[in-house]
Formats: structure tokens, sequence, C-alpha cells
């Protein structure tokens, strides 16, 4: 949405005057305004003090456990690389001096003693065949505890880390999705006072009605019924207390904790944890701040005001501040209550289907997403509406991402995995250094293999397993800027799975991607073609090969409509 579009949206609804907001935060070399910066000179002059210590030290214990247990989890894999690092040391030592072969022996015998421990170890703590998954379970509902412990900024950690499945195995994924329901809420009368200090009056001047429980809570806050004065029902949002200094304290520690991790290269092998940890900085901050996430509230309404089937709660910004948001209270099924909405005659696979259609617009069209569609914050109405809730963790795609993702799907569609290949390497998932020619083949590999399946058979989930163990055997790591992309896809296809046994997401997903890259890369060649036509086009170069492609999807697309 332009300024002056909001602007005028903020005349409208009377929004209070724009705070300094990060309303813009592009991925990329693109600055966003008001960001949390990185590690300088404020977070150095930042002391722990010894409760800091004792919760850096509990952190670590964590991180320490939960490391220790996936390295013995995945020991059979690493161990095979160890053996291959070893072949090629004996075989340099064998051009050197005798020396260099004895001292390879005594490296050797080091490693036996150490091998032989950890599969003592992992026997323990992983355990075998047998009874692997029953220590999975146990070591998942141990992290789940200890993340709730530790309180709001691990849980939202938590939760983000149920939906990596290319890191965690399954029952990690499963125990940690449950974070969702599973918060503990703060006490009511601390609730209260909030409320009143933040609206700077007392809760029955600003409501006629205010339920005296809580009808939900999450990491960041929790959620009451009421109603205005004005009698209209509301949900008021209030922020838990003493929130912000917890999680600056905590992003010092875990920055302290990456640090430390940058050290041992083996940890950061297949995931940017430092960039993860920036884009979780960024976007917790965000969402701590309500008056943020009633704006991206309205900007979500306003890119779907022409979808008669989908709401968003009008927010009420006189009762709305950083840390109290007011605004509709809407009732409705839960999408993955499929006997609820079989009771009120709604097909759970139209709504799945309507809910892969929005993201895909949100995706490749408006570049503006919402970034946490757990089933908590998405509602189906009696009237067959979708509604979305909770706009405190969205994501933006910068024009330049959305075009390479747009290629992406481009070659996917078209089934060229050399094409694939090179998206790979143009979104940023080889790292730096790495010559193409090393993976490219690889890449092409696998995708054949999918390519050969028929579309309804391809899993995303399983290509994302595919794509981990390819990430673990060469040199590719997912972007941090992909962390939110991937968490709503993958959640996308958890909630497609459960509302439709037979859902697969590239089969459902395919003929409204093809709608919104044919009108996006139509408008980008009907721009190239006229400025070519008008001396304008500054040496660009009309892709006539992708443009014939595209008239064969497009008259493919209007003959099967």
């Amino acid at each position: 949405m332009s300024d002056i579009a909001l602007k005028e949206l903020e005349d409208k609804k009377g929004v209070p005057a724009r705070p300094n907001l990060a309303l813009v935060k592009p991925h990329g070399n693109v600055p966003a305004r008001n960001e949390p910066a990185p590690l300088q000179a404020a977070d150095k002059d930042q002391r722990l003090g010894l409760a800091g210590y004792l919760r850096l030290a509990g952190i670590s214990r964590v991180i320490a456990t939960l490391s220790l247990y996936l390295y013995l989890d995945q020991y059979d894999v690493h161990l095979k690389h160890q053996k291959k690092r070893l072949q090629a040391r004996r075989a340099t030592a064998y051009t050197l001096t005798r020396a260099a072969v004895f001292g390879e022996w005594l490296h050797r015998m080091r490693f036996g003693v150490l091998d032989a421990f950890l599969r003592v170890l992992r026997k323990f703590v992983v355990g075998g065949a047998a009874t692997k998954l029953e220590h999975q379970e146990r070591q998942a509902i141990w992290l789940k505890n200890k993340l709730i412990k530790l309180g709001p900024t691990f849980i939202k950690i938590g939760q983000s880390m149920g939906t990596r499945a290319d890191l965690l195995p399954l029952p990690f994924v499963k125990e940690l999705g449950t974070l969702v329901d599973q918060v503990p809420p703060f006490p009511n009368d601390v609730a209260h006072r909030i409320i009143e200090r933040e609206l700077g009056r007392k809760i029955p001047e600003v409501y006629s009605e205010f339920d005296p429980e809580p009808v939900a809570a999450a990491s960041l806050g929790q959620v009451y019924r009421a109603r205005l004065l004005s009698g209209e029902e509301v949900a008021v949002k209030v922020q838990r207390p003493n929130l912000e200094a917890t999680i600056k304290d905590d992003i010092f520690i875990l920055k302290r904790v990456a640090a430390f991790a940058e050290g041992f290269e083996q940890l950061n092998e297949n995931a940017d944890w430092a960039g993860m940890l920036r884009e979780f900085d960024q976007t917790i901050h965000e969402e701590m701040d309500y008056v943020a996430e009633g704006r991206n509230a309205d900007r979500f309404r306003e890119n779907f005001k022409n979808w008669a089937n989908i709401r968003v709660p009008e927010i009420y910004w006189h009762a709305t501040t950083n840390k109290v948001l007011t605004m509709d209270f809407i009732r409705g099924t839960k999408v993955t209550d499929l006997e609820g909405q079989e009771r009120k005659n709604i097909s759970p696979s139209k709504v799945n289907r309507l809910l892969i259609k929005t993201y895909l617009k949100q995706l490749l069209e408006d570049g503006f997403f919402h970034a946490d569609p757990h089933p908590g914050n998405l509602l189906v109405q009696d009237d067959g509406r979708l509604t979305f809730f909770d706009f405190g963790m969205v994501g933006r795609i910068d024009s330049e991402l959305q075009s390479k993702m747009i290629d992406a799907f481009f070659h996917v569609v078209s089934k060229d995995p050399a094409g694939i290949a090179q998206d790979l390497i143009n979104l940023d998932f080889l790292k730096p250094g790495t010559p193409h020619s090393v993976v490219k083949p690889v890449v092409e590999r696998m995708f054949e293999f999918h390519f050969n399946l028929k579309l309804k058979d391809v899993n995303f989930k399983e290509l994302t397993y595919d794509l981990a163990d390819v990430m673990y055997d060469y040199p590719f790591r997912l972007p941090s800027n992909f962390t939110y992309i991937m968490r709503a896809l993958m959640t996308l296809e958890g909630i497609g799975i459960i509302t439709d046994p037979e859902f697969n997401f590239f089969e459902t997903a395919k003929p409204y991607a093809k709608e919104f890259m044919l009108k996006r890369e139509g408008r980008d060649f009907r721009k190239l073609f006229v400025d070519k036509l008008m001396g304008r086009d500054e040496g660009g170069k009309i892709d006539w090969n992708r443009t014939w492609k595209l008239a064969k999807m497009a008259f493919k697309t209007v003959l099967n409509t």
C-alpha cells in the first residue's frame, strides 16, 4: 500500500498519528526503518549480571542438549563424512614423511575411541531402531517444557521450530506444534492494570462488558472478550508484562550464543543461524507493537477488499495502543475442525483451496503475507468466509525476490530441473564461494526424479526432506529470508493434509499459481514490449522463448477452464 493510500486509510478510520514504525521491512539489502540493530555499540555496553549469566547457563544447557541429541540422532550421516575426511588425510600423509603417517595413525586411534564412546552414548540417548521413536517423543516433550519454562522468547522460537521439518525429527515438529495451544496465561489483575494504564481510562469507561477470564493465551499476550460502549462485541489483546525487557535480554543472550557457535563450522553447515536470529529479532519487535499489528491487518484487508469470501477483523483505534489491541470478536469454526464445518454444510476441501489461493496471492502478487497461519489464527464463519487473525508476524517480499520466486515456479511448471538448480543458486541457497558446477547436476537429478512422478504424488514436505539431505551432503543452506516463507508453506500443507487426506500442495496450488504468474509476467512483458516500441528499453531484451512458453501455458489454462 502506498504512503498516500495509507494516509487516506488513517484519515478514514481515525488511526492515531503514525509512530516511527518499520512499516516496510524488505528482504535483501534495502534498509528498513527502525529495525533492531545488529550487535553494535548498544549491545556491547549491555551487561548480563549474575541473573543474566545464570539465564545464559540455562539457555546454553538447553541448546547444547538439543544439539547433542540431534547430532547423535544423525550420527551415521556425520560418521560417513568423517570417514571421507580421514581417508583424504591418510592419502595426504602418505605423500609426506613417516612422522606424518605416524601422526595420522594416532589421529585414527583417537577417532576410534571417540567413535566407540559416541556409539554407546547414542544407544542410551537416542535408542536403537525399536526404541528410537519413543526416545524422540520423550525428548520432544522435554524440549517443549523447557521452552515454556524459559518464557515468551523461547515459546515463540519453539513455535517457529515446530515448522522446521528440515531441521528436526517429526516427533519434535509435532510436539512443538502444540505450543500454540499450551501457553499458560498471566494473572487477570495484571492484565487489567496494563489495559487501564495504556488506555488512560478505567475499563468500564471503555467497555460496557469485559469477561473476567481470557478466552486465549499466546506467547506474547492474551485475549479477552468484551463489548464497547458503542455496542460492538470485541476481542481485547493485552501484552504480557515486562515483555520488551525480557525479549531484549534474551536476544542479547542468544547473540552471545550465536557468536560462540560461529566458531564451529559444522553448526552453521545447513542453516544461516545468525541470519535467522536477525530475522527473528526484527519480526518479534514488530510483533510486540500492537499498533504495527493493527496497521498490518488494515493493509491485509485492503489487499483482499475485492474478495468477498475473506474477512479481517476491524481494528478499533480509539482503544488500541502499542500494548493493547481492540478488534472485532468473530465467532467461527477452526479451519481444522472438520466435523464442525460439516455440521454447517461447509466443505473443508473448498476452504483449503481458498486458503491456498489467498497465500499464492500474498506471495506472488502482494509481496506481503501472514507468516503464522496456524489453525488458531484461521476461522471459518457460518457463511463460509475465511477469517484471518493475528497479524503480528507478517513477511514482506521485495520485487526482486518475488521475481526470482516466480522464475522458480515457472521452471517447476515447465519441468525444467536445470532451471530449478539455477533458481536455488539465484535465491541464495548455495553457500558463498561454492562452484555451481558441483551442485547443479545433483539438484537436477533430484528434481528429475520428482518430475517423473505424477503431480498428485509429489508431497511438499517429502520434497523438503529430500532437499534437507542434499543440503547436508552438499554446500546448500536455507537463507534467512526464506525462514517465514517455509514456515507458512509447511504449515499450510499440514492444514491441507488434515482437512483432506488426498491433499497435495503442488496439485492444489498449480492452477492458482499459474493465474498469478501469468498476470505478473504478462504485466512485465507488456511494459518491456511497450518500452521497446517507444525506445525506452535501456538495453533490455525480450526472452521470446520464455514468452512462447507463457503463451502456451495461458492457452492451456484457457482450454482447461
